[in-house]
């Protein structure tokens, strides 16, 4: 699994690990031990990123992440929203 085809599912249990106080945040964070979580994220989700993701992928993260609210945003500017959770 490489960090890049799954970027979304790495950010989420990363951000999880960092607001939970979960000790693995570090190693998480150092792409250390994450593959299991990543896997266990998208198995819980039944979220296939092999082709990519989009908004329905974005839409099912957030189903599955309701404490949070996900959004998504175009570029550096948070004036440009393509998603909002």
């Amino acid at each position: 699994m490489k960090t890049e085809e799954n970027c979304l599912a790495h950010a989420l249990v990363i951000d999880d690990a960092k607001v939970e106080n979960d000790p693995n945040y570090k190693t998480y964070n150092k792409c250390w031990k994450i593959r299991h979580a990543v896997q266990t994220l998208l198995y819980a989700t039944g979220i296939d990123l092999s082709n990519g993701g989009g908004i329905p992928e974005l839409m099912r993260y957030q189903e599955n992440f309701r404490k949070y609210k996900i959004f998504l945003c175009h570029g550096l500017s948070y004036d440009d929203i393509m998603f909002e959770g």
